[in-house]
């Protein structure tokens, strides 16, 4: 079966089909999870809810645009859905939200990454602190503007500015002293 034969077989909630389409993205939407999360089992747990949405929402996809991305789509809304339940249980940001005296304006260039296999670079994202994370991930990785992130995790533009701007710092520092190591 191809993409569209599965996609119309998981409407009419066909059980194989259903695995058919799991089998085929879980890998790259375990990416996503792992990107937005601190430990893989709540990737898993984030991977469980998100196919449960989309074989509850899969009636809704019109055929329209990339399959991949409507999926994508609903896994990154489960992450953000799961970091806001996480923001209310410790409210991290607060912080950041009140003093605005160290934001600065952060060129979008590309990052510097030499031959630092793939596996080792989601560890050096796996390892910020979960504002940083979040946001460094909606920059980079889903092309989210700041004042979309702002209005997705109730934050003010400031603070997700200051937060992308500390993640890549972070990334950067941490990527460059992977590449020293490797070539000294």
């Amino acid at each position: 079966m191809d993409d569209s034969q599965i996609i119309a077989a998981c409407k009419k909630q066909n059980r194989s089909a259903q695995k058919a389409l799991y089998e085929l993205y879980a890998p790259k939407m375990m990416t996503v999870c792992l990107r937005y999360c601190h430990n893989d089992e709540t990737a898993r747990d984030l991977l469980h809810d998100g196919f449960l949405q989309v074989f509850t929402q899969i009636g809704s996809y019109s055929g329209k645009g990339s399959f991949e991305g409507w999926l994508r789509k609903i896994f990154v809304n489960v992450a953000l859905e799961n970091y806001r339940q996480e923001k209310k249980r410790y409210d991290f940001l607060n912080d950041y939200e009140k003093d605005e005296s160290y934001i600065l304006d952060v060129p979008e260039d590309d990052f510097e990454v030499g031959d630092i296999p793939r596996e080792e670079l989601l560890n050096v994202i796996h390892q910020m602190p979960e504002g940083y994370r979040t946001v460094f991930n909606l920059v980079i990785f889903e092309d989210v503007s700041h004042k979309d992130i702002a209005t997705m995790l109730g934050i003010s533009e400031n603070a997700s500015r200051s937060q992308y701007f500390r993640a890549k710092a972070y990334f950067q520092k941490k990527v460059q002293s992977m590449l020293k190591k490797n070539y000294l």
